[in-house]
């Protein structure tokens, strides 16, 4: 049987923690910034951990 394969995008978007948590960055950050207020777009700008009902299906596409 051949090996599974990680999901490129998931690889791409989701990191580990030294905890095993996974880390993701905020949707809404990339385009049309303007009218979104210095305040919401700060805040788009930090790290954010996955939530625990998503926990399973991340770890599926990365194959932990």
């Amino acid at each position: 049987m051949p090996k599974m394969k990680t999901k490129a995008s998931a690889k791409k978007r989701f990191t580990l923690t030294g905890t095993g948590k996974i880390k993701r960055r905020h949707a809404y950050k990339s385009h049309i910034l303007t009218k979104k207020t210095t305040k919401r777009k700060r805040n788009l700008g930090y790290v954010s951990i996955v939530d625990k009902a998503d926990v399973k299906r991340v770890k599926d596409m990365l194959n932990l």
